[in-house]
């Protein structure tokens, strides 16, 4: 049983359109890249309270590098023998439906599941669902930056396992019920969003498989560049230096809101994210985006979970009036990002 960690329960009447339950899910990949797969996934299924009413977790063969094993710590060994996401749809999908998909940086955990059941020729049974960022900003809770382990220590949930995604799930769990439960309290409207499933998927040119890996970034792995295992990078810590080749396009100029990104503009990025940094500037440059170590009047964009911090690129976003947006709005803007103009 997860330890409730909320104060004395409020009187007041528990909200009517609040959903009758959750899947909290974490999900593992090769990459940040439309193409990237899944190479593990965790479901805490939850009652209309928060409850906790069971748990599943398993591997799944990408048939593919597996990316940042320093990450994740999932090796073509590991995943040579592991079921293919379409082994275990079916069972993924009774987890999740019915459900409001619960996650941290939701967008990107539904993003990759819906391209799953669509390479599967499936529907993911999800209709609704829920950011824990989003939910943490509504409740105004005091946190450092936005990451699991800080929603988590602000609750007291002491996280075991780091990217392991049972953990990580768990971990949400424990966080997501008290979240859950003062949203209640303070009568606030959930940050429900709609899950808009793909029917239809066109793979890129093929990836190299399990036991065929690439010798790492550049190597023309469709894994966004990264190296895991076998012939890739070592699991553990370390890693390489790279340096990123020029983006083609040219830069469009400023970011402009309700607009989408266009290929060619200038991101930077401040702060702590909750995915991690390198694999965020990955799809950006997957994107078509430039990114930029340093903040200048021609930056398009600023890209923090923290505007209000004193960082000299958030310093100098106020004084050039460059735009700035939190990690959960790129992540929605690298979804579909415009042509460079005159293409």
């Amino acid at each position: 049983m997860l330890e409730d960690l909320t104060t004395a329960a409020s009187p007041a009447p528990w909200p009517a359109a609040y959903p009758q339950g959750y899947a909290v899910v974490d999900v593992e990949t090769t990459g940040l890249a439309r193409d990237d797969r899944i190479i593990s996934a965790a479901v805490y299924r939850l009652d209309a309270r928060g409850e906790v009413e069971d748990h599943w977790y398993t591997t799944v063969n990408p048939e593919r590098d597996p990316g940042p094993v320093w990450i994740h710590g999932l090796t073509s060994d590991v995943l040579e023998g592991a079921p293919l996401f379409p082994d275990i749809a079916e069972e993924f999908a009774d987890r999740l439906a019915g459900r409001v998909l619960v996650a941290h940086n939701a967008v990107f955990d539904w993003s990759m599941i819906a391209r799953e059941y669509a390479r599967a020729e499936r529907e993911a049974p999800v209709r609704q669902r829920l950011c824990t960022i989003a939910l943490s900003k509504e409740l105004g809770l005091p946190l450092p930056n936005h990451k699991l382990e800080s929603l988590a220590a602000h609750f007291g949930v002491v996280q075991q396992r780091a990217h392991h995604a049972l953990d990580d799930a768990r971990v949400l769990a424990e966080a997501f019920r008290p979240s859950l439960r003062a949203a209640a309290r303070e009568g606030i409207r959930l940050p429900l969003l709609e899950c808009r499933p793909l029917k239809e998927w066109s793979d890129s040119p093929a990836a190299p498989r399990i036991g065929r890996q690439s010798g790492g970034y550049g190597s023309g792995s469709s894994a966004g560049g990264y190296g895991g295992g076998g012939g890739g990078y070592p699991s553990g810590s370390w890693r390489p230096s790279r340096k990123r080749p020029a983006c083609p396009h040219p830069n469009p100029g400023r970011y402009e809101a309700g607009e989408p990104l266009k290929q060619g503009m200038r991101v930077a990025f401040s702060g702590d994210t909750s995915v991690d940094r390198e694999l965020l500037e990955d799809r950006a440059v997957e994107a078509g985006l430039h990114v930029a170590t340093s903040l200048s009047r021609l930056t398009s964009l600023l890209v923090t979970n923290d505007p209000d911090s004193s960082t000299s690129k958030v310093v100098k976003a106020r004084q050039f009036g460059t735009p700035v947006i939190d990690e959960a709005a790129f992540g929605q803007l690298l979804r579909d990002v415009a042509p460079a103009p005159g293409k």
